[in-house]
């Protein structure tokens, strides 16, 4: 009679190989996630790159003063618009005034200043170096003189007018109204 043996090195071996190929194929699943996340990320980081240096490209800057316009009201003079000239940041892109925000901040009182009303609003006055058609489009090496009406501040007080453009970001305007007024005064 014969005996047999039984030999299970050939069942070890291929267990091994199941488990080398079972590792090696989760690990190829996860480096194709882990890669796919970063270049996700990657992706949207660039898209927010070109987003933030889009819209800081098209900033307003304030060229020269600032200048308070008074007028005599009873017994003293009242600041009843101010003055300033704009241009676009270097290299900035062309901005529609027409679609500005501007808005008016003095002692936790907030305002929307509205575009060309005559009365309470602001409006382009002058504009200089016009390129092609004049427009409500400021283009780089134009300037815009604008003026608002503000609601009149007290003698002294400080308060705030926010430009804020369609696209780009908000540009404020601090000042403060001098303790005496003259008919034309450069706020500071």
């Amino acid at each position: 009679m014969m005996k047999l043996f039984k030999n299970e090195d050939a069942f070890t071996g291929l267990e091994a190989a199941i488990v080398l190929i079972a590792f090696v194929v989760v690990a190829a699943v996860f480096s194709y996630v882990v890669l796919g996340a970063g270049f996700f990320t990657t992706g949207e980081a660039q898209r927010v790159v070109h987003t933030g240096s889009q819209q800081a490209s098209s900033s307003l800057e304030i060229i020269g003063n600032v200048y308070g316009h008074a007028t005599a009201s009873s017994s003293s003079m009242v600041l009843t618009s101010i003055e300033f000239t704009v241009g676009n940041t270097a290299g900035g892109t062309a901005i529609d005034i027409s679609q500005m925000l501007v808005t008016y901040t003095c002692e936790g009182i907030s305002d929307v200043i509205e575009y060309e009303n005559s009365t309470k609003g602001w409006a382009v006055k002058t504009t200089y170096n016009d390129i092609g058609t004049p427009n409500n489009l400021l283009e780089p090496g134009e300037q815009f003189v604008l003026e608002v009406k503000v609601p009149t501040p007290a003698v002294n007080k400080q308060f705030s007018v926010n430009l804020q453009p369609a696209v780009g970001a908000v540009y404020p305007i601090k000042l403060t109204v001098p303790p005496s007024l003259d008919t034309v005064n450069i706020l500071h």
